[in-house]
């Protein structure tokens, strides 16, 4: 299990594009804490999501 802002999923071994997809996120217009550190956006592909993993997503929203 992992824990995506506070909630548990049960993905594991995928990479972080792939979990964002998952759960319909727009890769450009987040960021990621993964286990306390920042994670590139050029790293989303290259980072495997592993048991225990805690993660937050911050998305970024617009206004005026």
């Amino acid at each position: 299990m992992i824990r995506v802002n506070g909630e548990s999923f049960d993905f594991k071994d995928i990479n972080l594009k792939e979990l964002l997809l998952k759960l319909q996120y727009d890769s450009s217009k987040v960021a990621i804490e993964l286990n306390e550190e920042i994670v590139s956006k050029n790293d989303y592909e290259k980072v495997i999501i592993k048991d225990d993993d805690k993660l937050e997503v911050v998305s970024f929203v617009g206004g005026g």
